[in-house]
């Protein structure tokens, strides 16, 4: 274990300004695999999970653990940044793009992508997502991990909007916050849910795409049209 607690770095990294080197992609590989292990873990055990317990799960040394993690927690973080990450990374490739839609339908239709799993490991990690909200509700420290996952998701979506609307600060801030927070309520929304017959009543992606619409509506800049 370390003699000092690391900084905590952001979830949502910035913009890379040059491809992931070998070693840099080895790394998020691997904290993404502790993460799974570790989301496993406390959404079947709750608090009562220690460090220890990932390590070995992920097949780890604790030493290793602590050199990625500062806390159990924050062990989680790679996974429930995944979604986000990759909606930021398709709102920054379509931000260049002239396709005649308005900035509003390219959030909305990111959103819902991001909430899509694309294959069974997407869909796995939103599984896990699902059950690691359930435990949230129990665990503080869990809460904070999740809360500064989209806290950092905001602040790197005010430079992707600042790019592509009109609006100035104030505006910008404003439509990064309600898109950001109609991400988080529904994913929280879904999580919360009971299961039931309807599925398609608590999709993700379609609450997102409400949560957005509603958030969205009035604020200057979004209907800019990609031209």
């Amino acid at each position: 274990m370390p003699t000092a607690p690391r900084p905590t770095a952001p979830a949502i990294a910035p913009p890379p300004s040059a491809a992931p080197s070998l070693t840099e992609r080895r790394k998020a590989a691997t904290e993404l695999e502790i993460a799974r292990a570790a989301a496993a873990l406390f959404a079947e055990r709750g608090s009562a999970v220690t460090a220890d317990d990932i390590a070995r799960a992920a097949g780890v040394a604790l030493r290793t653990f602590y050199r990625y993690f500062r806390t159990k927690e924050d062990a989680v973080a790679p996974l429930l940044a995944v979604g986000v990450r990759q909606w930021l990374a398709e709102l920054r490739r379509l931000a260049g793009e002239a396709d005649g839609r308005s900035v509003r339908d390219v959030l909305e239709r990111t959103a819902r992508q991001a909430l899509t799993p694309s294959d069974e490991r997407a869909a796995e990690a939103l599984r896990w997502t699902r059950g690691l909200l359930r435990v949230m509700r129990d665990d503080p420290a869990l809460r904070s991990v999740w809360h500064r996952v989209h806290h950092d998701s905001e602040e790197a979506l005010i430079p992707v909007l600042a790019e592509v609307t009109d609006g100035g600060p104030l505006e910008v801030r404003l439509a990064a916050a309600a898109a950001n927070t109609a991400m988080r309520v529904a994913v929280e929304t879904w999580a919360s849910a009971d299961d039931g017959a309807d599925a398609r009543a608590e999709d993700p992606a379609e609450l997102v795409a409400r949560g957005m619409r509603a958030l969205t509506a009035g604020l200057p800049g979004l209907d800019r049209r990609r031209v």
